[in-house]
């Protein structure tokens, strides 16, 4: 079978914006670092990337639980570079067949938004937007009740990873997001009338609105680092368990699909959902044996409303501890 792989990461808009301790942020680096130079000595020939959206490309007026693109364009936010991604729209038609033909509904987005969701990790890897083929999936991690559950990410997942097993090249699964975390993403709960309408009708927000945001996820990182913030905080406990059991074979897998949703936000916060991500591409992989540990790395850093994760595994060769 051709070689496969996956790659956990977390993202973080505040990455770049809000000062970390330079010891934390040598350790965070010196991960990304050793991620980069084995994802580029493993030389995908195709990269299907999952991640989520923080109401930039999609919207409550028509939230899909999870969608397909053919063509993807980054729209800039915070720090992350803007443009078109290199998709591969005939793998990504491709997959949205298969899926239909294997009893799983999915969107398809001839023009899907993406945000720093996206774009971070595929910045963090190749310095740029100028990559490899990427196949990107969404997934809802923000809107209820259209977050998909954790079984329906698993099944998602494997169905994905029996399509790649015809496809005759070096694949990287990457799943972008989580873990623990409780940014400032507002809800239809808001009071504000206003914040519920931005959250639900697509529009381009103004440079004064994309500065105002990012001052606002700044500060809410800085009170959150100073115990000042009614913020979830972050989990390390719940990030572990989440990182064990993606490292481990199907069966941890299936019954970290027993956890309660609800569990989910009220241990890890509401933004935890990305971490579904994960499960998603890492459900990719072939075989129910654990794979390979390539590299594993975690820092809770709440400058960055992050439990910030690296976990690096290759199907089909020799658990490495």
């Amino acid at each position: 079978m051709t070689p496969r792989a996956f790659l956990g990461m977390s993202h973080s808009p505040l990455m770049g914006l809000n000062p970390i301790g330079p010891e934390v942020e040598r350790a965070l680096h010196a991960a990304i670092d050793q991620a980069r130079a084995w994802v580029h000595a493993f030389d995908p020939e195709l990269v299907v990337l999952v991640a989520p959206d923080h109401y930039n490309g999609f919207f409550n007026e028509l939230m899909p639980p999870f969608c397909i693109g053919t063509q993807a364009h980054s729209v800039g936010d915070y720090l992350t570079p803007k443009g078109d991604l290199q998709v591969d729209g005939g793998a990504a038609l491709a997959l949205a067949e298969h899926l239909m033909d294997h009893d799983f509904d999915i969107a398809v987005s001839r023009r899907m938004r993406v945000d720093h969701g996206f774009a971070q990790a595929l910045e963090m890897l190749w310095g740029s937007l100028d990559t490899p083929p990427v196949l990107p999936v969404f997934l809802n991690a923000v809107a209820q009740p259209g977050i998909p559950r954790l079984r329906r990410c698993r099944a998602l997942g494997r169905e994905i990873g029996r399509f790649l097993d015809g496809i005759p090249r070096r694949i990287l699964a990457i799943g972008s997001g989580g873990l623990s975390h409780e940014p400032p993403v507002p809800t239809l709960a808001h009071p504000d009338p206003a914040v519920r309408e931005r959250i639900t009708v697509k529009a381009e927000p103004t440079q004064a609105e994309r500065d105002a945001k990012t001052r606002r996820v700044m500060a809410a990182g800085r009170a959150l680092a100073a115990g000042d913030s009614a913020m979830k905080p972050l989990n390390p406990r719940w990030d572990a368990l989440w990182m064990d059991s993606l490292a481990a074979g199907a069966a941890e897998l299936d019954a970290l699909c027993t956890m309660s949703e609800d569990s989910i936000e009220e241990q890890a916060g509401l933004s935890a959902h990305e971490s579904k991500s994960w499960l998603v591409a890492r459900s990719a992989l072939p075989g129910d044996a654990a794979p390979a540990c390539r590299l594993r790395h975690y820092q809770a850093i709440p400058e960055y409303i992050a439990g910030f994760g690296v976990l690096l595994l290759q199907a089909g060769h020799p658990q490495e501890n």
